[in-house]
């Protein structure tokens, strides 16, 4: 059970992560969101979206690996 929890973690930011990507893709085509004003608005909300997914993401696996012993020697805390 604690498996199925920790994958649904990791799903919702890796999706607002692609959904971030997304957004950014799309302002490059030139198609604009009908909730975002304006196409600069949406790189930078996607921008933002697809950061702040693969930081958490980042930071989860980091966490992880520090508990199990499994980083390198600068990553561990001192």
């Amino acid at each position: 059970m604690s498996r199925i929890i920790a994958l649904i973690i990791l799903l919702i930011p890796g999706v607002i992560a692609a959904y971030g990507i997304k957004l950014m893709r799309d302002m490059f085509f030139g198609v604009q969101a009908s909730w975002l004003p304006a196409l600069w608005l949406q790189f930078t909300v996607g921008f933002i979206m697809f950061a702040a997914g693969l930081s958490f993401i980042g930071g989860f696996l980091l966490h992880r690996d520090r508990r199990n012993n499994k980083v390198q020697e600068r990553f561990k805390r001192k």
